[in-house]
């Protein structure tokens, strides 16, 4: 293969502003990759980013301040906030950061898995870089199918509209939407190529390793309620890496003023992604804790005491009874996107306490709780029903993945089960009273949980259309 075929100018620039095309990047310069070794560097993505301004609001863990809706012109945030159906949303999502970000990634690990074959290099070397492209692009797709279609439903994922799978590289391609079951069939032979050939223990931690790629195919299998399977890779996961990072001896050691934590430096985590970008922690003020939230944490969570401020009046509204994250990246950055060990031993406790196992479960739950739970009761009793045992773990992930997508994708995948389906409310304002106050209600069946896809990929891409009932605005 001749040299031009390694000039690949799109490969670092994948921060992508204001592109509507939906697999469309803008190339800030190129380089020249020859060897494996350059394919494989490749993989390696620091800052990479999901923001989830898209659906931030369309859940019971994040608020807003009451100035930002009181007397502002109707946005994407205010209709999320009060859950409005009423207009189309298209109308207001002609682009998405979202959208393009997750797609231009993908074209990332599409252009090392076409490519690393053709290149100088050990065959080890071409296989690990395909392995860890894999790996990623499994994951893209699964934060694209997670929040521009239906949570998968064994009934109807067959049928239900999802995304556009991206198999290769190529912006010009208009493919066709394949349905929610034959997206998760795909991310799933993503994960089974790779993981004969990942390592345990990678060369910086913006490389997949196989606690990673197991933890990843725990909540796919997880995600589609095949909970046997999703037990067995949890175990497997942890098997690599069982560390949990322990706030309460950390809490004692005087915390982030005392000792930083930098991004990188702690254990527990799998994967460093970010909502916004490495320093997001530094303007966590923008994602406000709702009281809900703020009350499940009660007085004694070291997660909630080390990290949390209440008393803001420059951020907060006080008297609304919410928290923000107030502690610098550089002090502790905690991980809000990608994928911890404390979620995987959630993702077990789930498995265990869905066959009936409750006992095994709350043993995770309390071996989680040991080092978070800085006073008071520790350890919580064996529940006698399975659905008990689920209320508390599905609490417990509420105040173990904080921000990010989590709570947006745990309340879909959910809301298919009766058992477990909540209506969120909100009851806003709280401190104003200049205007009177409302309680807004997100139905389980709320089209509002299938974001629509961006208005300008849909004009590019005639093959692209919405898998909710609004109207398109062209």
């Amino acid at each position: 293969m001749k040299k031009y075929s390694y000039i690949v100018a799109i490969l670092l620039a994948v921060l992508v502003s204001g592109c509507e095309k939906y697999t469309d990047v803008v190339p800030t310069g190129s380089i020249v990759v020859e060897t494996a070794e350059d394919y494989y560097k490749l993989v390696s993505l620091p800052n990479r980013a999901y923001p989830i301004n898209n659906f931030q609001y369309l859940v019971d863990d994040q608020w807003i301040r009451e100035s930002y809706v009181i007397g502002q012109r109707k946005s994407i945030d205010i209709i999320n906030f009060t859950f409005d159906d009423s207009d189309a949303r298209t109308n207001l999502l002609s682009g998405s950061s979202f959208y393009n970000q997750t797609y231009s990634y993908i074209n990332r690990w599409n252009t090392v898995i076409s490519l690393v074959d053709g290149s100088k290099g050990e065959d080890n070397i071409k296989q690990l870089a395909k392995a860890e492209a894999k790996i990623y692009r499994a994951f893209d797709h699964f934060m694209l199918v997670n929040v521009y279609a239906k949570a998968y439903d064994p009934a109807t994922a067959a049928t239900d509209g999802g995304i556009c799978i991206m198999d290769k590289y190529d912006l010009e391609a208009r493919p066709i939407k394949s349905t929610v079951a034959q997206v998760y069939d795909f991310i799933q032979k993503d994960i089974e190529d790779a993981l004969p050939y990942l390592q345990k223990v990678t060369v910086d931690p913006y490389h997949p390793s196989l606690a990673f790629a197991y933890g990843l195919k725990a909540k796919i299998h997880l995600f589609k309620h095949e909970f046997s399977l999703a037990k067995e890779a949890a175990q497997k996961s942890l098997s690599y890496n069982n560390t949990i990072y322990d706030l309460v001896a950390y809490s004692k050691l005087g915390g982030p003023s005392t000792l930083p934590v930098l991004a990188g430096e702690n254990q527990e985590v799998l994967s460093f992604m970010y909502m916004t970008g490495y320093t997001e922690m530094s303007f966590a003020y923008t994602c406000i804790l709702s009281p809900e939230l703020v009350k499940l944490f009660g007085a004694n969570d070291a997660r909630f005491n080390l990290f949390m401020n209440t008393t803001s009046t420059s951020l907060l509204d006080p008297g609304a009874g919410t928290a923000y994250f107030s502690v610098n990246y550089t002090k502790f950055f905690y991980p809000t996107v990608g994928m911890k060990t404390t979620e995987v031993y959630l993702m077990l406790a789930e498995c265990y306490a869905r066959e009936g196992s409750l006992s095994e479960a709350m043993g995770i739950i309390n071996q989680l709780r040991a080092k978070r739970i800085l006073s008071g009761i520790t350890t919580l009793p064996v529940p006698g029903t399975i659905k008990g045992t689920m209320n508390i773990i599905i609490e417990e992930r509420r105040k173990e993945l904080l921000l990010g997508f989590h709570r947006f994708f745990d309340l879909k995948r959910l809301n298919n089960e009766p058992d477990y389906a909540k209506t969120v409310t909100h009851t806003f304002p709280i401190v104003n009273k200049t205007v009177p106050q409302v309680t807004y209600s997100l139905s389980p069946n709320s089209r509002l949980y299938i974001i629509p896809f961006p208005s300008g990929a849909m004009k590019l891409n005639p093959n692209l259309r919405l898998n909710t009932n609004e109207t398109l605005p062209f």
